[in-house]
């Protein structure tokens, strides 16, 4: 066959950035964003953004710039995911619960020109400016305010959000990408075991998995979308542009706890939900739980979620699906796709099989479970432990300005994750730890997910973590730090929790010390701190003195 080649006509870009006016053409009347007592339609969000792209533009923000955004889930966030990379430039959203010296050294970092910033953060942004050189440039700053009167103090920043809409040019065309590769998103890692990497993902990997999360979650037209995932955490799993293209419906909030969600639920109708396994265990745990009057879709990721902590949210009415990405790969990539057979099971089976990662989504090229010296791929046999492996259109780009660790992590044509799991015969992955939180305890290698596992189904237990704790025999004995339910009317011990864990696992892998904290360290997104927890482990020096 005559071999043809690309035209200007089957090759441009692939962009997310096209969904918003497709919607705003076919869901223009609609409600694109619910927040407090701020309702928008699609028609005025696609007019916004354009504006505000337009007055990015007019601040001196050119092709390849960072804009920086340091907010909550509110309307200003959600708009400057489609208003930074229209005006040309890349998105790097912050955590908004780092500390002011981690968030100077972020900014320096990527040489962001631009950070927008909630008031409720004004002075963390100033004090991180503060440690700025004085030689260097520091970015221009604008201020997201939810209090239009009276006027907040604006010193120090060059304009407000608002001011920055209304200004701007609603016929302003679109800087589109030159290229798909082009770079769109800047973001950092969580730091859950190291210190954060800048992420660079393009355009066309954005458009990806975007498309490949609605297809694998099956999010149907219009969904009504609560947002109780950061979208600083991965830009929210790619969902604030795919809500966008499938017309639905944002329901914004600042901050939230489980009286908010159900409140929300109620009052909206909501249907789809995202989050980490903290936020099943809040909603099934808290004392104003209740029986759901229509299915809520909800979707999570990050640690493995203990079975139990599946069960009961499933028995309030959620409908849980389970997938598994990485900051590198800019969303899920990994979905435990559910087969109709599974439905005959029982409950506990159910939701053992539900706490598995599950298989590649439908986009993503290839998913493998390898030696780490060799590369050679494992065993399917549900037990051999290995490396997670990726390849696909949606990973990253590389860490800016770290060859180095660019080329650890991807070689060989693969991403390695870092994170250590097993291939079970009918091809499903699931992940038994993270490579630095895996326990090796008198040349065993035990699973820290698997105890927790265990530790969860204690009626007493609320949370439960597990990291090494040195040993002057055994090199390491597995340390639970464990927070307990509230208004328990028995007092539950270590004894009491080592007993329990006796039952039920190898005698190799129950926890020999057990330390009850209130709370737990956890990330912004709610993934617990296991760095934190191995150092409190380290200072409680070998369990055999």
């Amino acid at each position: 066959m005559e071999l043809l080649k690309p035209s200007p006509a089957n090759s441009s870009p692939l962009t997310p950035l096209g969904f918003l006016e497709r919607t705003a053409t076919v869901y223009g009347d609609c409600t694109s964003i619910i927040y407090n007592d701020i309702t928008y339609t699609w028609s005025q969000t696609h007019r916004r953004c354009l504006q505000l792209a337009s007055s990015i533009v007019s601040l001196g923000i050119t092709r390849g710039h960072v804009v920086s955004v340091l907010a909550p889930n509110i309307p200003a966030m959600y708009e400057l995911h489609f208003s930074v990379p229209m005006a040309g430039a890349i998105l790097n959203a912050i955590n908004l619960r780092l500390d002011a010296r981690t968030i100077s050294v972020l900014l320096r970092h990527s040489e962001s020109k631009l950070v927008f910033v909630d008031i409720h953060s004004r002075e963390l942004i100033l004090e991180a400016l503060s440690f700025f050189p004085p030689d260097e440039q520091s970015p221009a700053l604008v201020l997201i305010t939810d209090y239009p009167e009276p006027a907040p103090d604006t010193v120090g920043f060059v304009a407000t959000y608002e001011d920055l809409v209304q200004e701007g040019d609603p016929d302003f065309e679109c800087v589109r990408p030159l290229s798909e590769w082009d770079p769109m998103i800047l973001n950092y890692t969580s730091g859950t075991t190291s210190s954060p990497k800048g992420v660079v993902h393009c355009h066309r990997g954005i458009f990806i998995v975007t498309i490949d999360s609605l297809i694998a979650w099956n999010v149907p037209k219009q969904p009504v979308y609560l947002w109780t995932l950061p979208m600083f955490h991965a830009n929210g799993w790619s969902y604030p542009w795919g809500i966008a293209a499938l017309g639905g419906t944002n329901i914004c909030l600042r901050k939230f706890d489980a009286s908010t969600i159900y409140r929300l639920i109620d009052k909206h109708g909501v249907t789809h939900m995202c989050g980490a396994p903290v936020v099943l265990n809040m909603l099934s745990n808290s004392p104003d739980n209740k029986q759901l009057r229509n299915p809520v879709q909800i979707l999570t990721a990050g640690a493995p979620p203990p079975a139990a902590v599946l069960f009961r949210t499933e028995s309030l009415g959620f409908v849980v699906s389970h997938g598994y990405g990485l900051t590198e790969t800019a969303g899920l990539v990994v979905s435990c796709a559910w087969k109709p057979g599974w439905n005959k099971l029982p409950a506990a089976e159910r939701a053992r099989l539900k706490a598995r990662q599950g298989i590649k989504t439908p986009a993503m090229t290839e998913i493998d479970v390898v030696q780490p010296e060799s590369g050679t791929s494992i065993k399917r046999d549900g037990s051999q432990l290995g490396e997670i492996v990726l390849r696909g259109g949606s990973i990253m780009l590389g860490y800016l300005k770290d060859p180095v660790g660019t080329s650890k992590a991807m070689k060989n044509g693969w991403f390695y994750t870092g994170d250590v799991g097993v291939m079970h015969p009918d091809g499903y992955l699931e992940i038994k730890d993270r490579s630095k939180d895996v326990i090796i305890s008198g040349g065993e290698n035990l699973s820290s997910v698997e105890v927790e596992s265990v530790l969860y189904t204690h009626p007493a237990v609320n949370e439960a973590a597990v990291v090494a704790r040195p040993d002057e025999f055994w090199g390491e004995t597995p340390c639970a730090f464990v927070s307990l339910k509230v208004g328990l009317e028995k007092k539950t011990t270590e004894k009491d929790i080592i007993a329990y864990c006796r039952e039920k696992l190898p005698h190799y892998m129950v926890p020999k010390t057990v330390v009850f904290n209130e709370d737990l360290p956890k990330t912004s997104t709610g993934k617990i701190q296991k760095f934190v927890l191995r150092e409190m482990a380290k200072r409680l020096g070998s369990s055999r003195l």
